[in-house]
């Protein structure tokens, strides 16, 4: 047998262990987990077919080479796979206003300039650009993200895959960052219904403010982004000062990086933040927003970041063993977004990729190599100082001693998933009515007025029942 003299926990510096950043942790070991977490996939139907414009930088068509190496790997056969359906209007309107969700709904590339007020309302334009079946689009990723919360909340599965998720740009009242409809927010609002705690972490690149912005007064939400932060990079926001307020004090970290950040570096200071933070908050469920605009060589992005590091972070997270909501987010080289989603599902899923990859309708996308873990390191100056990262880590680990602990939470009866099972129930209930009498229609109307009345009118804030009053205890926050 042969013993490898690994350097001790002490020789270090910050303390930190570097065997868990060079050493693979492997899934499968002598002694096994009793039952391995039960993975759900996510992946809706046609959602790669949009088309942002021939020069804007986000293309959906990455989504389809995702999936393809998903399924050339095999992973299919380790976790359930599902196509769900659409988010339907009264699903967005949990979130965003109700002018922008029917602006969305009717705006199209003839009619956007005169709905817009010459496209400076709902802030779309080069950015933001109005394409063919926009709602749809929007319907379909956020369709996807509700459906695997709802799968975690019905503890149907431990992990939820939605790699067509994790737009965290979009605003309550306007679309941002090539983000329309804030499918993280919809999910985590859906997750707040059954979970007291809920904490949305943040790998992408840039600093997700959108989720961010709807917690900032909730402690029951605790947000934590690692992003790169400059005067002149996108979105602006994402400072050490910015904690939150009012009831959500302490309950957003942001941790500011500076371009060319490495694999060690940024792993060191990911586990550094994220193990104390999630002891601290206690939370029983996770989100987290992989976007992979964060590695190297990205189209917008300026990290040195490598696939097995971004991979690393997802397994760090997954070794919680919490209810995880998985979600996808930027990323602007195609190629190397479906390689870091490919192999993040093989993480997600215990199960070890070769780095050969395997043939699948888009093999020539990943040329010239055509491995999955392709060298991406290294080309941009790495400004992090030693001195810079563990100032951040010693402010974060300041802040999380003003929690106090975990916040608790008033017990009280969770009311039934109405806006799923109306969905699904509305077309067969037409139906049925159109061949009922005028009396029993009318019986049907009064039973509807006392559900909207239970309901407090659906979002009016009026209802006096105790099912209007039990959702609005568990949603708005």
């Amino acid at each position: 047998m042969t013993l490898v003299d690994y350097p001790t926990f002490s020789e270090s510096p910050f303390f930190y262990d570097r065997r868990a950043a060079s050493i693979p942790e492997t899934e499968d070991g002598i002694v096994r987990a009793h039952s391995a977490p039960r993975v759900a996939y996510c992946h809706p139907k046609d959602v790669g077919n949009y088309h942002y414009g021939e020069r804007h930088p986000m293309r959906p068509h990455r989504l389809e080479l995702t999936n393809q190496l998903v399924l050339g790997y095999g992973l299919h056969e380790k976790m359930s796979m599902h196509a769900p359906r659409r988010a339907t209007e009264e699903e967005l309107l949990e979130f965003h206003d109700a002018d922008y969700v029917d602006f969305l709904k009717r705006v199209t590339p003839k009619n956007a300039q005169n709905l817009t007020r010459d496209w400076t309302k709902f802030n779309v334009g080069d950015d933001c650009p109005i394409f063919h079946d926009l709602f749809s689009f929007c319907q379909q990723y956020a369709g996807a993200s509700l459906a695997a919360a709802r799968k975690l909340t019905a503890g149907s599965t431990d992990i939820a895959i939605n790699w067509s998720g994790g737009l965290h740009h979009a605003k309550k009242g306007e679309a941002s960052g090539f983000c329309y409809v804030n499918d993280i927010v919809l999910g985590i609002l859906e997750l707040l219904r059954h979970h007291p705690r809920v904490l949305y972490i943040d790998i992408d690149i840039h600093h997700g403010d959108g989720v961010q912005e709807a917690f900032y007064l909730s402690n029951r939400v605790l947000t934590v982004s690692f992003h790169k932060y400059a005067a002149d990079f996108f979105p602006g926001t994402g400072n050490l000062s910015e904690i939150g307020s009012d009831l959500g004090k302490y309950f957003s970290l942001n941790v500011p990086l500076q371009d060319g950040i490495d694999d060690e570096s940024y792993i060191s200071l990911f586990k550094a933040v994220m193990e104390p933070t999630i002891t601290t908050f206690r939370p029983s469920a996770i989100v987290l927003q992989c976007g992979a605009d964060s590695l190297g060589c990205d189209r917008l992005g300026t990290f040195n970041l490598s696939i097995a590091a971004h991979g690393e972070c997802v397994r760090f997270i997954k070794s919680f063993d919490l209810p995880l909501l998985v979600l996808g987010g930027g990323g602007y080289r195609q190629s190397s977004v479906a390689r870091c989603w490919a192999y993040e599902t093989g993480v997600l899923a215990g199960s070890a990729l070769p780095d050969e990859l395997p043939s699948n309708n888009y093999y020539e996308f990943f040329a010239p190599d055509y491995k999955l873990h392709p060298p991406l390191t290294g080309k941009i100056q790495n400004l992090n100082t030693r001195q810079s990262l563990e100032r951040i880590r010693v402010t974060i680990r300041e802040k999380l001693r003003y929690l106090g602990g975990a916040p608790s939470v008033q017990m009280q009866e969770i009311p039934p998933d109405l806006m799923g099972f109306l969905a699904s129930e509305e077309k067969g209930k037409e139906e049925r009515e159109g061949d009922e009498p005028d009396s029993r229609r009318e019986g049907k109307a009064r039973a509807g007025d006392l559900l909207e009345r239970e309901m407090g009118g659906m979002g009016d804030g009026m209802g006096t029942g105790p099912l209007g009053g039990a959702r609005r205890r568990t949603v708005r926050i």
